[in-house]
């Protein structure tokens, strides 16, 4: 069976209701928080995808029952102190940083070594930034070349630290909180702004964190989580998923389309932030609180005028995911836009800034770019009349997904290899796009 796709048809205008996936960081966290809760935990429109089965192995690794049925998940979890833990584990996060970095903060206090792998472009991402701190914390951990494999050996009373994390990463962060509530005194985060799910997940279970706000950074204090309650929890779905198809609407002709109960965390909504100043339409109907997370739909027009942004680097952390997509916008805008302070892409699943400047060439699409920023000279008249392959990309998703979108919006005839590579964020991500040509 080939694992390409072929498009050589630009989408016709359409105007649909959809829902997307679950949303994975929330997934995925969900299934961290209820192992380590002491007893029955059910999430509904859990992701299914290859990120987050890992994760559920993982828990199982650790001695955590999980059962996984048609409609819901299961865990059955023993407390902060429940897991397992024996000689010559190995934890497999497949493609996940989430999973991978996350865990190695629970995993503080593991008297055995624990092994921990990933796929060929997980191996590859930067793991010192979380073995940093937890050496703090005492945890005894080796590396392979600063990545995967790795291994972890915690250590009985972990020491609360003081840490400053400037990077702006949500999974140092993470990693650090849950380490800090498996141990005893006060653990201090100096974080640079990043997604706060973590936090108010702590919030909501009423842990013992705080958050103070400052002018450009969180302090974050917390202590040792003596129990945690289950967690029974519809999670939202993926506004870095519904990113693809915001865009696709926006670059359309004449297309409308609303996308139901998405996660619009404020930490995670650089991309509206930004698309809405590049003069694309869209409004969020039916916003509530659910859980100290916000969700709403989201309705989005074909939009016309396109601008070019100088992107203002405090939207990057809440937009690191969608860059991507959003350069597509900029592609088709009036002017030049500036993206800077954006070299954490590089960090992800593939060098994505090097990745989005080599798809806008294909396109014909002038770029100056350097480690950390990229302009892009936008062309409101682009059309496509050329063959483009996409190919060796270390199956990076979202190159994937973006590839797909720009295809179906600037024409040309695409091959674009590696399909499969969006069952670890989102496998009905073809079907949906197969729905929106009905």
């Amino acid at each position: 069976m080939t694992n390409n796709i072929l498009i050589n048809q630009k989408i016709k205008d359409f105007e649909k209701k959809i829902e997307v996936a679950g949303d994975k960081s929330l997934s995925i966290r969900w299934i961290l928080f209820a192992s380590i809760a002491k007893g029955k935990s059910i999430a509904h429109n859990l992701l299914l995808s290859e990120d987050v089965i890992a994760a559920i192995n993982a828990v199982k690794k650790l001695g955590v029952k999980v059962k996984l049925n048609k409609n819901n998940c299961i865990i059955i979890g023993k407390g902060p102190s429940g897991y397992k833990y024996k000689k010559n584990i190995t934890i497999n996060s497949e493609n996940s940083g989430t999973l991978s970095r996350l865990i190695m903060g629970l995993l503080i206090d593991t008297p055995y070594k624990i092994k921990i792998i990933g796929d060929k472009s997980l191996s590859k991402r930067d793991f010192n930034r979380i073995a940093e701190p937890l050496k703090k914390f005492g945890a005894d951990i080796k590396l392979t070349n600063k990545g995967l494999p790795l291994t972890i050996k915690g250590v009985e009373n972990p020491l609360p630290i003081n840490y400053l994390e400037n990077k702006g990463s949500a999974q140092v962060k993470s990693s650090i909180i849950l380490a800090g509530l498996k141990t005893e005194g006060k653990t201090f985060i100096k974080a640079k702004p990043s997604r706060n799910h973590t936090e108010l997940l702590c919030k909501y279970l009423k842990l013992p964190l705080k958050v103070k706000k400052k002018k450009n950074y969180d302090l974050i204090v917390l202590e040792k989580a003596q129990k945690i309650k289950p967690l029974n929890y519809k999670i939202p779905s993926d506004i870095s998923s519904a990113a693809f198809f915001i865009v696709l609407t926006a670059l359309s002709n004449n297309s409308k389309l609303l996308i139901k109960n998405i996660n619009i965390n404020p930490s995670r909504i650089g991309i509206i932030t930004i698309l809405k100043k590049m003069g694309v339409n869209i409004k969020f109907k039916n916003k509530k609180n659910y859980k100290g997370e916000l969700v709403a739909d989201i309705l989005i027009t074909s939009s016309k005028n396109l601008r070019a942004i100088n992107c203002p680097p405090k939207l990057n952390s809440g937009a690191i995911d969608e860059f991507l997509i959003i350069f597509l916008v900029a592609a088709k805008a009036s002017g030049v836009s500036y993206f800077k302070d954006i070299g954490e892409l590089n960090q992800k699943e593939s060098p994505r800034l090097k990745w989005g400047a080599k798809i806008l060439s294909k396109m014909g699409i002038k770029t100056i770019t350097t480690d950390n920023s990229i302009k892009i000279f936008g062309n409101p008249n682009l059309k496509i009349n050329k063959k483009i392959v996409i190919k060796n990309y270390l199956k990076d998703h979202r190159v994937f997904m973006t590839s797909v979108i720009a295809a179906l919006v600037f024409g040309g005839t695409w091959d674009i290899h590696d399909k499969d590579s969006i069952k670890t964020s989102f496998p009905t991500f073809l079907d949906i796009i197969n729905d929106l040509k009905k």
